[in-house]
């Protein structure tokens, strides 16, 4: 991918084949032809229980664990950090019934993230009678520009504080959040507390190095990294000795998987992350540096225009500075319901994206305080091109002008 031949890397992409043009990458990005193809021969040549001592067994045990040595790789994490799930919700839900917190307990939780990583504290509050501090954005945030800084921790964290969750990207905003300085601060004011982090929204986009960050727990989905519906949570050996198990008395409870990836399943589609690493290489690969450039190249393009339209307010960082955003923007125009404006476009064009609070209502609804259509939002990918992007501005100009 290096130096980032656009046309070299669409061709990896079957479906970027097809005549549709793919805005809607956040809510799952394309999948990589390998990777449907590892799929297709695990089913054929491996589709047995793993652990037995015949030949198909053990091709299905390596190329099983195969998978969970990549997504550790990808992470630059321990296999024995890693656990695969069906989805980022299901297994931050596992895993808020694996921490046994005592009653009287803190969490701060964060007010804007998607609801995955809100439902299962709310609830986990409820059942050990703990006391959730919620972490608003700082009043200096921009109305249409809500933040997490660090500095706001200081009046939430406490001896009692267990966990803290926040997002590294919001999956409506774009923004990106200094998590290596949030777990920094909670660290010094709280040293018990754990950090857990949602990473769905920035693990398609950037590197992620979960021991520079400092994080114990980061989540993120493998079908918003170019490959199939399955998700990956990394505990650190320090959050895990904090845990309890959810798997069977009598099997082994010595690795994160165990303690929470409940039953057997996910096999093919875990045996299909190594060749996703292998694309995207791990977080020292210079191959993210070309990732950046070109997404950067397609949010300024967009972001010119909608900043220069009067009658369009963006929601998340203005700015086109890749250190600051993704190319996650999300906008309203004025005069237009979001779902009528998304619905009107996608009737008459290719362009295929979304309107609405994406699972981030708290966000979208009480921070935002925006209606029921919530927003518009253009999420493109790497595999994007500026030609795509100057013809969407050139359709949605047609009809916000109308």
């Amino acid at each position: 991918m290096a130096g980032l031949d656009i046309q070299a890397v669409r061709s990896k992409f079957p479906a970027l084949q097809e005549d549709q043009v793919f805005l809607d990458n956040a809510g799952g990005s394309q999948t990589l032809g390998v990777a449907i193809d590892t799929i297709r021969d695990y089913l054929i040549k491996s589709n047995v229980q793993f652990g037995g001592g015949y030949k198909t067994s053990q091709a299905s045990s390596s190329r099983y664990n195969d998978g969970v040595e990549a997504g550790a790789k990808f992470l630059n994490a321990r296999k024995d950090e890693i656990a695969y799930g069906a989805s980022t919700t299901q297994l931050l839900r596992n895993l808020s019934f694996a921490l046994p917190f005592q009653e009287g307990d803190e969490m701060v939780v964060s007010a804007i993230d998607h609801e995955a990583n809100i439902a299962p504290w709310k609830d986990l509050a409820s059942r050990l009678k703990l006391t959730i501090k919620w972490w608003k954005p700082a009043r200096d945030s921009s109305a249409t520009n809500p933040k997490l800084v660090p500095s706001d921790l200081a009046s939430l964290l406490s001896p009692k504080t267990r966990l803290v969750t926040c997002t590294h990207a919001s999956n409506v905003l774009g923004t990106i959040h200094d998590v290596r300085a949030i777990a920094a601060a909670v660290r010094a004011a709280a040293p018990r507390a754990l950090v857990c982090v949602d990473g769905v929204a920035y693990a398609p986009h950037r590197p992620v190095d979960v021991g520079a960050l400092g994080v114990d727990f980061y989540v993120l989905s493998w079908y918003k990294v170019f490959g199939p519906h399955v998700a990956m949570l990394f505990g650190s050996r320090r959050a895990q000795e904090q845990m309890s198990s959810l798997g069977h008395f009598f099997n082994p409870h010595d690795t994160l998987e165990q303690k929470i990836s409940l039953g057997s399943g996910y096999y093919e589609l875990v045996a299909a992350i190594p060749p996703i690493v292998d694309y995207t290489g791990p977080p020292s690969s210079p191959e993210w540096a070309a990732v950046a450039a070109q997404e950067s190249a397609l949010q300024s393009k967009l972001l010119a225009y909608l900043n220069g339209h009067p009658r369009i307010t963006v929601y998340g960082e203005t700015s086109a500075d890749g250190a600051l955003r993704l190319p996650v923007v999300s906008f309203r125009a004025d005069g237009w319901d979001s779902r009528e404006l998304v619905e009107t476009l996608e009737s008459t064009t290719r362009y295929g994206f979304r309107w609405g609070a994406f699972y981030s209502n708290t966000l979208v609804r009480d921070v935002l305080g925006l209606g029921a259509d919530g927003v518009v939002r253009v999420s493109m990918a790497h595999y994007n091109t500026v030609e795509e992007i100057e013809g969407f501005i050139e359709e949605i100009d047609k009809v916000i002008s109308k």
